[in-house]
């Protein structure tokens, strides 16, 4: 999974800086994610990667290399 993609999807979605958007960045500490926001990124992630993200993965998800990890074992 292309990492430049995942990160403009998050940095849109979220409203937060793209340089602020780095692997080990915390999605609700860093980049201001609450649990709105979480959901709305889950479905612009799917739409933009075309990779499904189940409801039970969410929570696990803490930050940016948390997404990169889960895109890049279930894409095809």
């Amino acid at each position: 999974m292309d990492f430049e993609v995942v990160r403009n999807v998050i940095a849109e979605t979220l409203g937060c800086d793209l340089e602020d958007v780095k692997p080990e960045a915390s999605l609700a500490d860093d980049l201001g994610a609450d649990s709105l926001a979480s959901v709305e990124l889950t479905m612009a992630l799917e739409e933009a990667t075309g990779i499904s993200i189940g409801d039970d993965a969410l929570p696990g998800m803490k930050t940016v290399a948390d997404i990169m990890n889960y895109l890049n074992a279930h894409k095809e």
